[in-house]
Parts: C-alpha cells; structure tokens; sequence
C-alpha cells in the first residue's frame, strides 16, 4: 500500500503492438480484446459495494496517475459476475460471490464503527489501516459473520486483485512480458537471455536506447 510511482522498467514498451504480428494468435486476441472491453460498471455488485472494492483496490495496488488505470474492480466483478471459480476453496471460506459480499459489508461495518463514515470516504491512512488489521485477523465484528478477515484478505482479496492487474496488457507492458506468444514461442529461456521480439529492459543511463528499441518491436 504505496503511493510512490515505480520507476519503468521497459520504456516505450507496448505489448499491444505485437497484437497483428506472428507474436499473437487469434485465441490470445479474442481474451485480451475481452479484458479490454470490460464494462467499468457494476453488473455483479451492487452500486455501494462497487464504491468499497474500487477504495479497497486503490489501496492494495495503486496505480500511476500518468496512464488509464487497470480497472480492477471491473475485473473483480466480471470474475464473479460469471462465477469463475479457483477450482479450489478453504472450507473455512464461504464460495466466493459470499464472501467477496460479506468483506465488503464487513469493511464498511467496520469504518462505520471506527470512523464514522462508509470505507472509501476514509483518507488513505484509515483505510491501510482498516487493511493492516483485516490483514492481521484482528478486524472483526458481527459483519463478518464468522469468516476469518485474515482468510478473506489473504486468499481473496490479495489473490483476486493482484491476479487481475497481472491479467492486462497494461501490467505486461510494465514487466516487459509479451503474451503467451503462440504461434511464434519463446525460444532463448536462459537466465538474461532474450528473444529479439521481446522487451528491452533499460540499464541505469540507458534508458533512451531501450526506449528506442522498444518502440520498434512488434
């Protein structure tokens, strides 16, 4: 929970660019062309719980403010939205559409008590905190209904963010990753080894050559 922008590892790299090359099938094209066209409205949630998981996201992943934000809780919704499941569950977690509702209502309960106001109208101060204690196990309270706020933040909450941003193009331009890459494949998979289509990651002062060359792959 960090407001400090990162510095960029990859500059000028757009790992939409390879999106008509031999980098990208069709199937690859069809997933990402569905992340990137995902309402940024509620269809799960309800209106105020949308409000306490978009306060909750920007504070377990803050974005820049210097491109669109990776929408995370569109992400969140849609995943629940059409009930896609783990494959896996803790029995001491209800399934996760409940318990995604009940965390929620349980944070909100819980700045109500504390605060005196709803989650996402707290300063980034009282939510981290809100968070620490959720984190910690120590947030509790009738809200919770017997759920584990540790269990909620650790294999929800944490997971299902964190999943999602990694999930978008925008966090691989980040990272430099290029996709699944079918038909063309990855071939030099040493340690410092690269493919020639893949990012350049930039050298301390060296960083104008590898925005160059980051800006020619496709």
């Amino acid at each position: 929970m960090s407001d400090r922008k990162p510095v960029a590892s990859f500059p000028g790299y757009d790992v939409l660019a390879k999106r008509n090359t031999l980098s990208w099938n069709e199937a690859t094209r069809r997933v990402i062309d569905r992340r990137l066209s995902l309402s940024r409205e509620p269809r799960f949630f309800s209106a105020e719980e949308w409000q306490t998981l978009s306060a909750l996201c920007d504070r377990i992943l803050p974005q820049p403010k210097d491109r669109p934000p990776v929408p995370l809780p569109a992400f969140v919704d849609d995943k629940l939205l059409h009930d896609r499941r783990d494959g896996y569950r803790n029995a001491a977690l209800p399934p996760q559409r409940e318990a995604w509702r009940r965390g929620l209502a349980a944070l909100d309960a819980a700045a109500q008590d504390l605060h005196r106001c709803r989650f996402h109208e707290l300063n980034s101060d009282e939510r981290d905190g809100l968070i620490r204690r959720m984190e910690r196990g120590t947030l509790d309270g009738p809200a919770w209904a017997g759920m584990s706020s540790a269990l909620f933040f650790k294999q929800r909450v944490i997971p299902d963010i964190v999943l999602a941003y990694y999930s978008h193009p925008t966090a691989w331009s980040e990272i430099g990753f290029g996709g699944p890459a079918g038909p063309r494949g990855y071939v030099r998979l040493r340690l410092d080894r690269r493919d020639p289509w893949e990012a350049v990651e930039a050298s301390a002062g060296e960083e104008a050559s590898a925005r160059r060359a980051n800006a020619r792959l496709g």
